[in-house]
């Protein structure tokens, strides 16, 4: 299909506002999946689509968050392997399941996610000098994980927020660590599911990479708030998101 004039600048606009998004805390897919709907594209090819850019802003996020030295690796292949497992089973799952599944599941967990940061903040607030848990010290990590990749694999939209939850409630990284750390895990199970897309015919190449094109200046940029921004700062940014990506489902 064509998009017209503004439709393509509306793209532009969108891509990198849920780059920052999507670097800060999670969500902007919440803006770019509508509108990928609202332009012609059924559900399935639009939550295939998005991912385009969502794995190359990912890469870009992750680069530059190493650069400033705030993506730990010494766990990587801890955290890789449940994330990996359920990105396959939930990318498998988005390609043959009837689209009317989007909604709930991701009604249900933006709900929860909003809940839980407002009844119980600390889960996303690790104590100052806290030492991170690897994974094989935590068991609910790897189920968290897992469901992350899931979920993930499944839905796009609002996954940095799962994530969020599983590396700093489970595994207690900062909130910058977290969000370097969720590009990267956001890249593994896109990775997957991308390809998957890709074999199924499900990708509309032509706005996939107008929306990444400036998703990753928005990444870029996002980087450089999350560094210099506030901790108390970034969780209410995470919890403002969280309650739009609710209504967002509500209304999805």
């Amino acid at each position: 299909m064509e998009f017209d004039f503004l439709q393509i600048i509306a793209l532009l606009v969108l891509g990198y506002i849920a780059g920052i998004i999507n670097t800060l805390a999670g969500g902007g897919s919440n803006l770019t999946l509508p509108a990928l709907m609202v332009f012609g594209l059924p559900a399935d090819i639009a939550n295939a689509t998005n991912r385009v850019g969502v794995f190359l802003q990912a890469i870009w996020g992750a680069k530059a968050f190493h650069g400033h030295g705030e993506l730990p690796l010494h766990d990587i292949k801890g955290i890789f392997i449940p994330l990996s497992l359920g990105g396959i089973l939930g990318a498998l799952a988005a390609s043959y399941a009837p689209v009317s599944y989007l909604k709930p599941v991701l009604l249900i967990t933006m709900i929860s996610l909003s809940l839980v940061i407002l009844i119980k903040p600390s889960v996303v607030m690790p104590e100052p000098g806290t030492i991170p848990n690897r994974v094989r010290q935590t068991p609910s990590s790897w189920v968290m994980l897992f469901l992350s990749g899931l979920y993930g694999g499944f839905v796009q939209a609002g996954v940095g927020f799962v994530l969020i939850i599983a590396l700093a409630g489970s595994l207690r990284y900062d909130l910058v660590k977290s969000n370097a750390l969720k590009l990267l895990c956001t890249l593994g199970f896109t990775s997957i599911a991308l390809a998957i897309f890709i074999l199924r015919d499900q990708v509309a190449w032509v706005p996939g990479l107008i929306l990444a094109s400036t998703m990753m200046v928005g990444a870029h940029h996002g980087v450089k708030l999350a560094i210099k921004a506030k901790p108390e700062s970034l969780k209410w940014f995470l919890f403002i998101m969280t309650v739009c990506g609710s209504a967002a489902a509500f209304y999805f």
